[in-house]
């Protein structure tokens, strides 16, 4: 038997321009799309690299939220980023978001090809329960 797949829709979280949703659910298995910093409140983008990054971080979350989980059920992240100068911003964040050393997803750090105006776009794996 087929297994139904669960489109996400994020509340806050902008629609893809293209025809894709922010997130899917298989079974237990969540999917996300990119991950951007738009501001959940207004859906623009900060100027400010710093801003983006921790709208980006409370996207995910609002992301495994919509799913029906959280950020415990985070396997794996991909982090796409024009420069690796992001990094640090990035480590700030994830530091917010994952204090403990001993209970943090895998992640990965990629340079890309992103849109100009973004700083960083995240893809998220997580098993729920």
């Amino acid at each position: 038997m087929a297994k139904k797949r669960q489109v996400i829709h994020v509340p806050g979280v902008p629609r893809h321009k293209n025809p894709i949703p922010n997130a899917v659910r298989l079974g237990n298995m969540i999917f996300s799309s990119s991950i951007a910093g738009y501001d959940p409140k207004t859906g623009e983008v900060p100027k400010d690299a710093a801003a983006q990054v921790a709208n980006a971080f409370t996207n995910v979350r609002l992301t495994m939220e919509a799913s029906g989980g959280t950020t415990v059920d985070i396997g794996r992240i991909l982090f796409y980023v024009h420069d690796m100068s992001t990094r640090e911003l990035l480590n700030k964040e994830w530091l917010k978001m994952f204090p403990d050393e001993d209970n943090r997803p895998v992640r990965k750090v990629l340079v890309s090809s992103i849109p100009k105006e973004l700083v960083v776009q995240i893809e998220v794996t997580a098993v729920l329960g």
